[in-house]
C-alpha cells in the first residue's frame, strides 16, 4: 500500500520560510518523479514544483520560482520543498504526488499517487 504523508506546515509571517517533508512508503521511491502541488480555498489545484527520480531534473512555477527550493533524499524516501519569502498568496493546503514517468509533469491528473496535504498559511 502506497503511502504519501506531508508535513511541516505551519503558520508564518509573510517573508517567512518552511519546510515541508513528505516521506513515501509502499512504493520504489527512486524510480518515482515527485511533485508537490497547492490548492487554495475556492481555487483549483495547481502545480508548485516537480523532480525527476534521481533529483537531476527540477520544474518550478514561474510565482514560485527562486523562492521555493524541491529537494529528495532516495536514501530515505523523502522528498522536500523549502519555501522561502513565503506571500500571503503562498497561504494554500500543499500535496506531494508520485508518478513514475520520465516527464516532469505539472498535471495533477498525470500524478497516480497523493499524500493527504498539509496546511501552510502565510499571514501579511
Amino acid at each position: 500500500q502506497v503511502q504519501l504523508v506531508e508535513s511541516g506546515g505551519g503558520s508564518v509571517q509573510a517573508g517567512g520560510s518552511l519546510r515541508l517533508s513528505c516521506a513515501a512508503s509502499g512504493l520504489t521511491f527512486s524510480s518515482y518523479n515527485m511533485g508537490w502541488f497547492r490548492q487554495a480555498p475556492g481555487k483549483e489545484r495547481e502545480f508548485v514544483a516537480a523532480i525527476s527520480w534521481s533529483g537531476g531534473s527540477t520544474r518550478y512555477a514561474d510565482s514560485v520560482k527562486g523562492r521555493f527550493t524541491i529537494s529528495r533524499t532516495n536514501a530515505n524516501d523523502t522528498v522536500y520543498l523549502q519555501m522561502n519569502s513565503l506571500k500571503p498568496e503562498d497561504t494554500a493546503v500543499y500535496y506531494c504526488a508520485a508518478v513514475l514517468s520520465s516527464i516532469l509533469w505539472t498535471s495533477p491528473n498525470n500524478y497516480k499517487y497523493w499524500g493527504q496535504g498539509t496546511q501552510v498559511i502565510a499571514s501579511s
